[in-house]
């Protein structure tokens, strides 16, 4: 039986930082499912469907990858594909309180099913969808922070020729 993880999330855009989780997970597990959350409480940018692109790009080459959408809780993903471990990244002391929280919860909800937490590479450590989305908003430069179609999809939503290209 395969090792399979799940790294859940918006990816609403996906970062370069996400990209570095999803990598470190494939060398950890057997195959890596990213899961892409339908319904949030988030206001999202881009639709599921934009999203599950972009990663699709960035992640192009990489064997042993899946990308999906879910919605609904993600425990009963987990439980569906038969994962064994939920990966979650960790930019800060900030994120561990409520990334704790999850795991517990999702622990209790499915106890089979391990969370693992992957610290930030050093060089992504500032990084998050929405600082990526706000410097794009006023035209900042996003080169390194994001893959390169989703620089060119936040150029043509905002209006703007700096960035990542």
């Amino acid at each position: 039986m395969k090792n399979i993880a799940v790294y859940p999330g918006t990816f609403d855009p996906v970062t370069n930082g996400h990209i570095d989780i999803i990598e470190r997970g494939l060398q950890i597990f057997d195959e890596v499912i990213v899961a892409v959350a339908v319904s949030t409480d988030k206001q999202t940018l881009f639709p599921v469907e934009e999203r599950i692109e972009m990663i699709n790009s960035a992640t192009e080459g990489l064997k042993n990858l899946r990308v999906e959408s879910f919605d609904g809780l993600l425990i009963d993903f987990v439980k569906d594909v038969q994962a064994k471990a939920i990966i979650r990244g960790l930019r800060a002391v900030s994120d561990f309180e409520y990334e704790f929280q999850m795991a517990v919860t999702n622990r209790k909800l499915l106890k089979e099913v391990d969370t693992i937490f992957l610290m930030s590479t050093v060089k992504y450590s500032y990084l998050s969808s929405s600082i990526v989305k706000e410097v794009a908003k006023y035209g900042g430069d996003i080169e390194g922070m994001v893959p390169a179609l989703v620089s060119k999809k936040l150029k043509e939503i905002y209006g703007t020729n700096k960035g990542g290209e």
